[in-house]
């Protein structure tokens, strides 16, 4: 009898309320357990160079520990290595820091017994003539061709403009479809060179039908201008060839 009424005792309201409690209980500490985790981050491209900048690579790296390791892959370098930013040699060590950076940024990879030292030029200027000590630069074109990925065609081309040592403009360029642009090129290129085959051949054949045509009107003329013995009739044959052959008697 117990047995049969053990059911019945779980349908009362406070037992369903103590297993709701329950159920309700642990939802939220499996709610409270596994909070929503950040979007992950995109990679984006930088440049690396050697301590003597010697040496840069562009890569793509998403966090900063993914970064040391794709610079130790394409400056072929081991051991510890400390990553300053390029033009004021501040060193990049936590996570916040390097998600602030702008894409494109240039590092230098130091390992142990180097610094970090400033560039002698900031990019490559042109000149005509020796500047004099005294004198305010007018415009300064610094152009950076580098790449992302080692299989890139071309890479991206980094082109920034100074002008009166104030203003600057700056565009980067992503050569990222040149390898295709080019295939399409050949691509038309070949396609002209066979049409301009088949154009020559034609005309080839043309002026070979007008050659012969030329040469058999020629002949037909040259056969016209003399009277041939198989167009006369026999007695006038006859009578030619009696009067060659009594020529030279009567001379």
């Amino acid at each position: 009898m117990d047995y049969a009424l053990k059911p019945l005792s779980l349908l009362c309201p406070q037992s369903l309320s103590r297993y709701m409690s329950v159920g309700n209980s642990a939802e939220a500490m499996q709610l409270t357990a596994s909070p929503p985790q950040p979007p992950r981050p995109h990679p984006r491209p930088y440049r690396v160079s050697t301590w003597n900048r010697a040496l840069r690579k562009g890569v793509m790296a998403e966090s900063l520990s993914d970064l040391l390791q794709k610079v130790r892959i394409a400056l072929l370098i081991g051991g510890r290595i400390t990553l300053t930013l390029d033009e004021d040699g501040t060193i990049v060590e936590n996570e916040e820091f390097f998600q602030t950076l702008k894409e494109g940024t240039v590092f230098l990879a130091l390992t142990k017994g180097q610094s970090w030292y400033p560039a002698k030029t900031p990019g490559y200027e042109f000149a005509l003539t020796q500047r004099p000590g005294r004198c305010h630069d007018v415009a300064c074109v610094t152009l950076d061709l580098y790449k992302t990925k080692p299989d890139d065609f071309i890479g991206c081309l980094n082109f920034r403009a100074t002008l009166y040592g104030t203003y600057s403009i700056s565009y980067d360029m992503h050569c990222y479809g040149a390898r295709r642009l080019l295939k399409e090129a050949l691509r038309w290129v070949l396609y002209s060179m066979q049409a301009s085959g088949h154009l020559l051949l034609g005309t080839s054949a043309y002026m070979q039908q007008l050659l012969d045509s030329t040469k058999e009107e020629e002949g037909e003329r040259e056969g016209s201008s003399g009277v041939p013995l198989l167009w006369l009739s026999s007695d006038t044959q006859e009578d030619i060839a009696v009067r060659t052959q009594l020529r030279p008697h009567l001379c």
